[in-house]
C-alpha cells in the first residue's frame, strides 16, 4: 500500500486511540501527535474507559477497528515473550464475532461452489447462521441420506477485504518498526507476519478440512477425544461440511456437574491429550480455547472431548519435538544444567553463551516455584517466563514453538477450571516419559531402517564410487599443502582418520543391512539375531561418526 493510500486508514487507527485514551501508542507514532490536540471533538467510546486498565482499552479499541484486528490481538495474545502480561490476558478475552451476511448470499456461494442447486445438495439448509465470524459463518443442513451436518461458508469477497487490511497493518508495523521506543522487543513486523500467515491459512476451507480429517484419524477410537467427520463430496476452498455434533462448553462446569461426569478425570484427560498430540502424533489443535473444546455429556464413565474448528494446527520439526521433549523432561527432573545444555545444542542461542551463567539464570527462575505445592505448579505460566528469561541470552525466537506455547496456556487453563487442584506435573510427567520411550525404542528404529533399505540398495552401487572420489579429494588436498613436515604429518594424520571413518562407518552400515535382512526374510529366528547384529552395527557406525 502506498503512503497516501494508507493516510486515512492510519488516521482512523490513531483516531480509535485516542479515543480510548492510549496515548502512550499514539505518541510512540511522531506523525500522530498532532491528533491529541483534536481529542476532544473525536466522541466518546460506547464505555467509559478511564477507570479501565490499559489492557482493557487496548482490547476494546481492537474491537472498534474490527475483525482483521481482531485477529491481531488474538496473535499478540500468545506472545507472552513480547506483550506484558496483564495486556496478554486482556487481548486473550478477545471474540472474533461480527454480525452474519445474509444467508442467501452463503446459499450462492454454495452452489457456485459445489456447482449444483442446494435443494439437489442437501435435503434441508438453514439461511440463518448458528454462528458467525470475521471470515466465515456456519449453518445447519441435512444431507439427502439423513445426516446431520454443518456448513462453514467464507464470506463473500473477504479475500479482497483481508488483503486491504492486511497491507494497512503492514504500514502499522512499518511505523512501529521505526518510531516505537521497543520494537527492537515487540517486533511488530513480525507479529504482522503471523497475522498473515494464520488468515491465510483460514481463508483455505479444504485445508481446515484436511486438518480435521488427520485429527480424527489419529484419534479414530474416539474414546478421549471425538473429531466430526468431513464429507468431502460437499467441500471446497471455500465451502466446508463437517458432521454436527452436541457437546456442552469444556468451561460449562455446571452442564458437565449435572450430566454427572467426573471433572478431575476429564481434566487429567485433557493434560494427557496435549502431550500425544504434540509428541507422539505431532500434530495439535493450537486454537484449544473453551468455544472449540467441548465435552460429550452422554460419555460418563469414560468422558472424552469433542474437538471443533481447524483452522489453527500445530505441528514442529522433528528436532524440535526431540529437543523440546528432552527439555521438558529436564523441567520436570529439575535438570537445570541439562535444560541450559539442550538450549545451545538445540541451536535455539548462539553456541558462544556461558552455560553456567544460562544455567544459574533458568535456577532463578525455577526454584521460586518449587518451593510450592506441585499442584500449584503453573507449568504454562514456568514456560513463558523461561522464555522471557532466555531472550536475555540472544534467544532465537522460534516461530513454531510459538503456537505451542499458545496452546499449553489454554490446555493448562481447561484443566485447572475442570479440576483447581490438577497436578499438571504428575499427569504429565509418566505421559511424556511413555511417549519419548516408544518413540525412540530399538524396535522402532528397527522399523525405520526397515523403511529405508530399499533406498539404501538403490544407492549401494553408487558407494564405492563416492568413495574413491573422497580419497582422490584427499589425495589432491594433500599434494596441495606445503613442504613442511609438521603440516604434512598432520594431514596424513588426517587422511588416516577419514579413511578408518569411512571403513567404520562401511563396517556399520553392512551390519545394519544385514540385521534388516535377516529380520525381513528370515523372522521365525526371531527378533534377538537381527537387533545383536543390528546394534554392533549401530555401535561401529556411532564410533566411525564420533571419530570424524
Amino acid at each position: 500500500m502506498t503512503p497516501l493510500k494508507a493516510v486515512p486508514g492510519l488516521l482512523r487507527v490513531a483516531v480509535v486511540l485516542l479515543r480510548y485514551r492510549l496515548d502512550e501508542l499514539v505518541d510512540a507514532t511522531h506523525l500522530f501527535r498532532p491528533l491529541k490536540l483534536v481529542r476532544p471533538m473525536l466522541g466518546r467510546p460506547v464505555v467509559d474507559v478511564r477507570p479501565l486498565s490499559r489492557g482493557a482499552r487496548i482490547r476494546l479499541a481492537l474491537n472498534e477497528l474490527g475483525p482483521i484486528f481482531v485477529k491481531a490481538g488474538q496473535v499478540l495474545s500468545t506472545r507472552r515473550d513480547l506483550v506484558p502480561g496483564d495486556i496478554a490476558d486482556e487481548l486473550a478475552l478477545l471474540q472474533d464475532q461480527v454480525p452474519p451476511f445474509p444467508g442467501d448470499q452463503a446459499r450462492d456461494t454454495i452452489q457456485r461452489e459445489l456447482k449444483a442447486p442446494i435443494d439437489t445438495l442437501y435435503a434441508s439448509f438453514d439461511p440463518t447462521p448458528l454462528a458467525s465470524a470475521s471470515i466465515a459463518q456456519v449453518h445447519a443442513a441435512t444431507l439427502k441420506g439423513g445426516h446431520a451436518v454443518v456448513v462453514k461458508v467464507l464470506r463473500p469477497r473477504i479475500e479482497e477485504r483481508i488483503a486491504r487490511d492486511v497491507r494497512l497493518l503492514h504500514s502499522l508495523g512499518e511505523l512501529a518498526q521505526r518510531w516505537h521506543p521497543n520494537a527492537d522487543k515487540i517486533r511488530p513486523l513480525d507479529v504482522v507476519t503471523e497475522v498473515e500467515k494464520m488468515l491465510e491459512n483460514e481463508l483455505d476451507l479444504q485445508r481446515e478440512g484436511a486438518s480435521a480429517s488427520l485429527l480424527r484419524r489419529n484419534f479414530a477410537s474416539g474414546v478421549d477425544m471425538y473429531v466430526p467427520e468431513v464429507f468431502w463430496d460437499f467441500t471446497t476452498a471455500k465451502v466446508l461440511t463437517l458432521e454436527r455434533v452436541s457437546g456442552v462448553s469444556c468451561d460449562d462446569i455446571i452442564a458437565i456437574d449435572a450430566a454427572g461426569i467426573d471433572r478431575k478425570k476429564l481434566a487429567a484427560k485433557g493434560v494427557r491429550l496435549f502431550y500425544e498430540q504434540v509428541f507422539r502424533d505431532n500434530f495439535f489443535h493450537a486454537d484449544a480455547h473453551p468455544g472449540n473444546i467441548w465435552v460429550d455429556p452422554t460419555r460418563i464413565d469414560e468422558p472424552r472431548f469433542i474437538a471443533l474448528d481447524f483452522g489453527i494446527m500445530g505441528s514442529l520439526p522433528e528436532a524440535d519435538q526431540y529437543w523440546l521433549a528432552q527439555n521438558f523432561i529436564a523441567l520436570f527432573e529439575r535438570d537445570y544444567a541439562r535444560i541450559a545444555k539442550l538450549h545451545i545444542d538445540a541451536g535455539w542461542m548462539p553456541a558462544s553463551i556461558r552455560v553456567d551463567e544460562l544455567e544459574a539464570a533458568v535456577r532463578t527462575v525455577c526454584e521460586p516455584y518449587f518451593t510450592r505445592p506441585l499442584s500449584q505448579i503453573s507449568l504454562a505460566e514456568l514456560v513463558v517466563k523461561l522464555f522471557q528469561t532466555a531472550r536475555r541470552f540472544e534467544l532465537t525466537v522460534q516461530p513454531q514453538l510459538i503456537l505451542l506455547q499458545k496452546t499449553l496456556l489454554n490446555i493448562e487453563g481447561v484443566g485447572r477450571m475442570l479440576d483447581p487442584d490438577i497436578d499438571i506435573w504428575a499427569v504429565a510427567h509418566p505421559v511424556l516419559k511413555r511417549i519419548l520411550r516408544e518413540r525412540y525404542s530399538p524396535l522402532r528404529t528397527l522399523r525405520e531402517i526397515r523403511k529405508r533399505v530399499p533406498e539404501w540398495f538403490h544407492n549401494a552401487p553408487q558407494l564405492p564410487e563416492l568413495v574413491r572420489n573422497a580419497l582422490r579429494q584427499a589425495a589432491v588436498g594433500e599434494q596441495r599443502m606445503l613442504a613442511d613436515a609438521e603440516e604434512l604429518m598432520h594431514q596424513r594424520h588426517l587422511v588416516r582418520r577419514m579413511l578408518g571413518v569411512i571403513g567404520g562407518g562401511l563396517f556399520g552400515t553392512t551390519l545394519i543391512i544385514c540385521a534388516t535382512v535377516m529380520w525381513t526374510f528370515a523372522p521365525q529366528h526371531g527378533i534377538w539375531p537381527p537387533v545383536c547384529v543390528g546394534g554392533v552395527g549401530v555401535l561401529s557406525f556411532a564410533l566411525a561418526w564420533l571419530r570424524r
